[in-house]
């Protein structure tokens, strides 16, 4: 039977992120001694954290379909652009180490952007064994049109904030960060 108390998610319904519903029993997450109000605000916080995640990943998804890349080719492309827009080169090792792959990886990544015509392969200017690497001028303006307004919205969304509004979201999405769980698997009593 589910707590008739328990807050209703903001689309209906129960909230999935309510303890209340889903760690009824406090055995995880220890809430009794919050008030109604204040454990409705701290669910709502988490409600909205969901509802940007999910507004983030159909941004990307959207962007990456219509662009038809995937999501390292994207993080690709977004790294060349913004090199080129600071006057810095772009280079398969310097990809590799931003990107976190092997630069063997890079070389795939790389001829299939070129073939899809999103990429330029140039002779480094300093090193006749390395080659520079530049978005084609179309694929900087669609990224622009699409990455770019959405992370310009994101940017309005945040400068609209006070200094003190944005210290305190700082502090409370570094708090989350640190959340992300060790590599340890969890312990289960018999």
């Amino acid at each position: 039977m589910v707590n008739k108390s328990a807050h209703q998610g903001r689309t209906g319904g129960f909230s999935m992120l309510d303890p209340r519903v889903m760690d009824p029993g406090e055995e995880i997450i220890r809430y009794s001694s919050l008030e109604k109000d204040e454990l409705d605000q701290i669910v709502g916080v988490l409600e909205s954290l969901r509802n940007w995640r999910e507004a983030e990943r159909s941004m990307s998804e959207a962007s990456r379909k219509y662009m038809k890349l995937g999501e390292t080719d994207m993080r690709a492309l977004r790294y060349i652009i913004a090199a080129q827009k600071n006057a810095q080169l772009a280079t398969p090792g310097a990809l590799a180490q931003h990107l976190g792959i092997s630069t063997a990886s890079v070389t795939k990544l790389l001829d299939r952007l070129a073939e899809q015509q999103h990429i330029r392969r140039l002779p480094h200017p300093q090193d006749r064994r390395s080659t520079a690497i530049e978005a084609t001028e179309q694929t900087r303006r669609v990224a622009q049109q699409t990455v770019g307004r959405s992370h310009a919205g994101r940017f309005y969304a945040a400068a609209a904030l006070s200094p003190e509004e944005r210290e305190v979201v700082i502090r409370f999405l570094d708090a989350l960060s640190a959340t992300q769980p060790s590599d340890q698997a969890p312990q289960v009593s018999s």
